[in-house]
């Protein structure tokens, strides 16, 4: 993938989806979401795709894990996939884990992540033989051999204190993600009967990560006030587009209007918190607090 490219990838994501398109020279083409899973919409894709279409960039937002038809549209038109997995740790679909569909899939180990390494960090999986000696070599400056160095890389290597810690969550990521649904299912029982929101979706055949468990409300801001004088912490995950950052002015996309759906969830969501060691009483306190607020 370089200049002249095209590459798909969701604007209702962390803008480091979208960047790492650009650092290699080629151009992001914004997709639109499903409204119902906050992640691409397998038609807007579909639609989306063109000569200059090297690959697909698909984010399983949320630890909510993307439509299996995307990955066939991509099959289909011998486009690689890459797994945006930054959010979705111990994530299922169909049976299968998630970040190992693709052709690629990348993890995040950043503190708020399913699992850590202690500091920042991430990981690069290789699902195809012809690209794991070149992600190994890309990440420790090009070379396999200690003073052979075939193309240019840097120096992407976790510390191994990081990757002590990290094999430890390791081994805890399956309870903490049994942890997560059970909270998920606890706010999902609680909030079927509001009238102002409702619970998030749940894709058929996966195993939702909740990394974050977002709601939709029209008055946000409200909503946060209201949750932050009941001592409950919430966040916005994004408040913003990738299509309508300021980095993108000159993106032919840029336009409001450009991506509807996307622009819509961007500006009613708020996560609550959903950490696998709330307890009990702190999960009751955050509905409480959300079941209290008078829209």
């Amino acid at each position: 993938v370089g200049y002249g490219d095209e590459v798909i990838v969701p604007s209702h994501t962390f803008i480091a989806s979208a960047t790492c398109i650009d650092q290699v020279g080629a151009t992001p083409v914004f997709v639109d979401v499903e409204e119902d899973y906050h992640t691409l919409c397998p038609d807007e894709v579909e639609k989306a795709i063109t000569d200059s279409t090297k690959a697909i960039i698909a984010v399983h937002l949320y630890g909510q894990p993307i439509s299996q038809r995307v990955f066939e549209i991509a099959k289909s038109h011998d486009i690689p996939l890459i797994e945006d997995s930054a959010q979705a740790h111990g994530a299922e679909l169909n049976g299968q884990r998630i970040g190992s569909i693709g052709d690629l899939a990348t993890f995040s180990f950043f503190p708020s992540k399913n699992m850590a390494v202690g500091g920042d960090g991430g990981s690069i999986l290789a699902n195809r033989e012809d690209l794991a000696d070149k992600i190994s070599m890309a990440i420790d400056h090009g070379r396999l051999d200690k003073y052979r160095h075939d193309f240019l890389g840097s120096n992407f290597r976790l510390s191994e204190m990081q990757c002590a810690v990290g094999r430890v969550q390791l081994k805890h990521l399956d309870d903490w993600v049994v942890r997560r649904n059970q909270i998920a299912a606890r706010y999902n029982e609680a909030f079927s009967s509001l009238e102002w929101t409702s619970p998030p979706a749940i894709r058929e055949g996966a195993l939702h990560a909740w990394h974050q468990y977002v709601l939709r409300v029209d008055n946000r801001e409200d909503f946060q006030a209201h949750m932050d004088e009941q001592g409950v912490s919430t966040g916005i995950h994004y408040p913003i587009p990738c299509h309508r950052q300021p980095l993108y002015e000159s993106h032919p996309q840029h336009q409001e209007g450009s991506l509807p759906i996307t622009e819509a969830i961007c500006a009613s969501v708020v996560s609550i918190p959903v950490h696998p060691h709330l307890t009990d009483e702190e999960v009751e306190q955050v509905i409480s607090a959300v079941k209290s607020f008078q829209s």
